[in-house]
């Protein structure tokens, strides 16, 4: 049987700049074996392209820019953004979407953003990495207004609400679940909704090294999350849909692996 596949790894990351290969190791250890690594910046593409270099069949790759980064797009023009982001030869186009949390960009720079990458997207027939955080009627909006020929797409760290929920897999979306699921005290709506998610549609993610799993027996120094840590993360998810923990592995990794590939 196939090992899980962590969906959401941010290797670029400074936690990891230090030790990476030994944290892929201790991942698959535990079962972990693939990994996607996601871009939030354009800065983000070289180190990417290198570290999937190194084992090109542990990784899929995104490319494309976090919406607390959609500035970025301020500074390029669709031709040129386009060539970055096809320059690494991507699995998918993203991360991108909209995030009104923080509006570390303006909300109308995200949008602008956000519509470049599921254009280029279409036009380079990749999927689409999407990432909402209140900001989901300008969200489905645009997804809506882009409809025709709208690439498949992931909905990756899903913690809204049944409604959000509905309107996503009513657009045949997948979801990406994290360890954020692990916190039974703030999260007793969403621990009920993700069991209206088929197991078609679900893919699993620690989303490292942010989001550490509340529930954990032994938090590491910092609170630093890792990819060994997701079948601790598919284990609770297991339990809560009341299927067994291998056929929510095989589902989840088969999932990721037509979705990437």
């Amino acid at each position: 049987m196939a090992g899980f596949i962590d969906i959401a790894c941010n290797f670029t990351h400074e936690s990891f700049k230090d030790n990476l290969d030994e944290v892929i190791l201790n991942a698959e250890l535990q079962g972990v074996e693939k990994f996607v690594l996601l871009c939030a910046s354009l800065e983000d593409l070289d180190l990417i392209q290198i570290i999937r270099n190194k084992s090109p069949n542990k990784f899929f790759t995104s490319a494309g820019i976090h919406p607390h980064h959609a500035n970025e797009v301020l500074e390029i023009n669709h031709t040129n953004l386009l060539h970055k982001l096809s320059k690494i030869k991507p699995n998918a186009i993203g991360e991108t979407g909209l995030d009104y949390f923080r509006n570390i960009s303006p909300p109308s720079v995200q949008r602008k953003s956000f519509e470049m990458h599921i254009e280029i997207a279409k036009e380079l027939g990749l999927p689409l990495y999407l990432h909402q955080r209140d900001s989901h009627k300008d969200f489905i909006r645009i997804i809506k207004e882009n409809k025709d020929n709208f690439p498949k797409f992931i909905v990756h760290c899903f913690t809204g609400t049944q409604k959000e929920l509905d309107d996503y897999l009513e657009l045949g979306a997948y979801i990406g679940l994290t360890g954020w699921i692990c916190d039974a005290k703030r999260n007793v709506d969403l621990r009920k909704s993700i069991r209206n998610i088929p197991l078609s549609k679900m893919m699993i993610e620690t989303d490292c090294p942010y989001l550490i799993p509340k529930n954990l027996p032994n938090k590491p120094k910092k609170n630093i999350n890792e990819p060994k840590y997701l079948p601790h993360i598919a284990n609770e998810i297991a339990a809560l849909i009341e299927v067994e923990l291998d056929e929510l592995k095989s589902a989840t990794g088969n999932n990721a692996i037509q979705f990437f590939s």
